[in-house]
């Protein structure tokens, strides 16, 4: 599955990264802003997502905006947090593993 993380710190990707490569899963990060290029970016790595994970504590109101909508109209699921330490993302990973619906449609 490939996962797209918004938000959050950029030095802790590495190991975010590498707990979703032991589950089988490719990751793609993006800080959450959206000037300059940032917007564009934010919806392309949403579109090539099968799920979408946004952290909204580390985030910009206008990066959740925007990955929000668009995973909505690319009809991505999304799950949101307000803050996902590696315990947590653990958690998600076998969720997805189980299967378990804890996923929700971006509304």
């Amino acid at each position: 599955m490939k996962l797209a993380w918004i938000g959050g710190m950029d030095r802790a990707e590495e190991m975010y990264a590498q707990l979703a490569r032991r589950a089988g899963h490719e990751i793609e990060f993006h800080t959450g802003r959206v000037g300059g290029r940032g917007t564009d970016n934010l919806r392309k790595l949403v579109e090539r997502a099968d799920l979408v994970v946004v952290v909204t504590a580390l985030n910009s109101h206008g990066g959740v905006e925007v990955a929000r909508r668009s995973a909505r109209e690319s009809s991505t699921p999304l799950v949101l947090f307000q803050r996902c330490g590696l315990a947590r993302f653990r958690e998600l990973l076998e969720s997805i593993e189980r299967g378990m619906p804890v996923l929700q449609q971006a509304s």
